[in-house]
């Protein structure tokens, strides 16, 4: 059964609470039976598109894990396919962009669009969610950053060296900032209309910025991340999440967020003390810890809160999502041992 709600929001605001909140990325996702059963009647963006689906796949694990917070069936792509690139969601292979932006007349080629109107199947999920959890735990909106849905128009999907992405942003500056700026302007808009229609708190997800060099992420990143988190609705939690970041803590400190994430490649107590104990944190249990045995999955569950010394603004959570093979018994061992080692 889920803790009372205060937990979550509290910790992301830095105020005591009687114990650590604990909520997962992808904590509704292919490792749960009740996702894949719905995923095998519908493709992905119908499950994105259809309120009551997405309701139904945001609620389950609240209800089946015990987590402190819910966090909205969606996808960071969404936002994406109104400007006309030709997203498409393929079975195996993830998402595909069709006509990637590799140049300026590229950029200014894409549509304009209004994200109240055209998301607002998003907006839909959102209320019927917060009205059928009725505070029994926050909602979490979320979006992709600036950099993280640039690299997708750019690259046409996933990448390893994220070739085009720096070739644009090194060999014609002007557009890079041009496109940009446009990201920036719709994923604010985006997050603030998700806040309207109920949503807590939300997460921003800039997955691909451990590819940068600090230089690099200070120059053409963190001003538009800034930006976007500089556009929150007032007195809203951002969380600001990236992976493979440790060495770029200071730069995604100055771009801002109320809560820090941490993923493993750093020890929590080692990226806490770099951010500054002024902001919070999230994490930072590796997600291939959850194949370990219960009993070593709680001995990590208490290094990471040992690690966190028992302090004011720790949001438990993995480094990244719950991969999709992931034992659902051991995701549920992992939460009751967050929740009953840092009582307090």
């Amino acid at each position: 059964m889920a803790k009372p709600n205060h937990a979550f929001l509290a910790a992301c605001r830095r105020e005591h609470s009687s114990y650590t909140p604990v909520w997962l990325m992808r904590q509704a996702g292919r490792y749960m039976e009740e996702y894949r059963k719905l995923r095998a009647q519908y493709d992905f963006l119908e499950l994105c598109k259809k309120p009551d689906l997405a309701a139904e796949i945001t609620i389950t694990p609240v209800e089946r894990l015990g987590v402190d917070a819910a966090i909205l069936f969606a996808d960071i792509l969404l936002v994406l396919e109104p400007m006309g690139v030709g997203l498409e969601y393929s079975k195996n292979g993830g998402p595909v962009i069709h006509h990637p932006v590799r140049s300026g007349k590229d950029v200014d080629n894409l549509k304009d669009f209004d994200p109240q109107q055209e998301l607002s199947f998003v907006y839909d999920a959102v209320k019927k969610i917060s009205k059928t959890l009725k505070n029994k735990v926050p909602l979490i909106g979320f979006a992709g950053a600036p950099f993280t849905l640039a690299s997708y128009l750019i690259e046409g999907g996933g990448s390893r060296n994220y070739v085009h992405t720096k070739k644009l942003f090194y060999g014609t500056p002007e557009a890079w900032k041009r496109l940009m700026e446009r990201l920036a302007k719709v994923v604010a808009e985006y997050l603030n209309c998700q806040i309207a229609a109920g949503a807590e708190a939300v997460q921003l997800f800039d997955s691909w910025a451990g590819c940068l060099t600090p230089t690099d992420y200070e120059q053409f990143v963190l001003p538009y991340t800034k930006a976007v988190i500089d556009a929150i609705t007032p007195g809203v939690p951002v969380i600001h999440f990236s992976t493979g970041t440790a060495g770029l803590l200071k730069q995604i400190r100055a771009a801002g967020g109320d809560v820090i994430g941490l993923d493993w490649r750093v020890n929590l107590d080692e990226g806490w003390g770099m951010l500054g104990h002024d902001v919070a944190v999230q994490g930072n249990l590796d997600p291939v810890a959850l194949f370990a045995s219960p009993k070593d999955i709680k001995a990590r569950v208490a290094d990471v809160l040992r690690r966190a010394d028992g302090r004011p603004g720790h949001i438990f959570n993995l480094g990244h999502g719950v991969l999709p093979e992931t034992p659902v018994d051991h995701v549920i061992a992992m939460v009751d041992a967050v929740h009953e080692m840092s009582s307090r």
